[in-house]
């Protein structure tokens, strides 16, 4: 065949060419599509490419709730590195009539927290107390504790949540998770309390800062 093959259409040319015969046999035509010259619309594709590209330093893309904080294992070394699933800012404190003001970073939306005074002697929130002090934790944030508490379990040692599974005054998730302050962790409330406060203390650094992370979100 000398230098060149002889040319042999492809299957789908032939195809296409016997339709097309078929529909002139029949007075019918295709309308012609315009014809653009090659490379006219790659200004367009640029710029679709480089909006993307900026939207996806803007939008972090593994932002959002993953999980309950409380359904993380916090139980152990909690003085060490932790693993962060979401951006944890911390809370600043200002003091106001009968309680404090409790914000934190420009998202975040004012919540009074009224002063929890002094504890019952011999109560589980007496305990807390005792714990807050230990840890340099002022009446602020003893106050930030009971508040978040109450919200979760009213501080009752039994509370459990039917639906997530959350257990105890802290609500701990699973609530044995708390065996690790002792076997007597389903009754006992200092045991209970002694958890809490070290996973507080592990992930959010103080109550209030965990206080307004529940009050955005939902959970802590």
């Amino acid at each position: 065949m000398g230098r060149h093959e002889a040319y042999r259409p492809t299957l789908g040319k032939r195809v296409n060419q016997r339709f097309l015969d078929w529909l002139r046999a029949r007075n019918i035509f295709l309308p012609r599509l315009p014809r653009f010259r090659r490379g006219a619309f790659n200004p367009v594709f640029s710029f679709f490419f480089t909006a993307g590209l900026m939207a996806v330093t803007v939008v972090d893309p593994y932002g959002g709730t993953l999980t309950a904080a409380s359904a993380m294992d916090y139980s152990g070394n909690v003085l060490g590195p932790q693993q962060q699933m979401d951006q944890i800012t911390d809370a600043t404190v200002s003091f106001a009539r009968g309680g404090f003001n409790i914000i934190a970073g420009s998202s975040f939306q004012k919540i009074y927290v009224a002063d929890a005074g002094t504890p019952d002697p011999g109560s589980a929130k007496a305990f807390a107390y005792s714990l807050a002090g230990q840890l340099n934790w002022g009446q602020d944030q003893y106050s930030c504790l009971v508040k978040l508490w109450t919200r979760e379990s009213q501080w009752n040692v039994l509370a459990n949540n039917s639906q997530s599974g959350a257990y105890g005054i802290p609500q701990a998730l699973p609530g044995t998770k708390m065996a690790s302050e002792g076997p007597d962790w389903a009754t006992n409330p200092e045991t209970q309390i002694r958890w809490g406060v070290k996973y507080i203390l592990g992930r959010y650094k103080n109550p209030c800062t965990a206080l307004v992370h529940s009050n955005n979100v939902g959970w802590y």
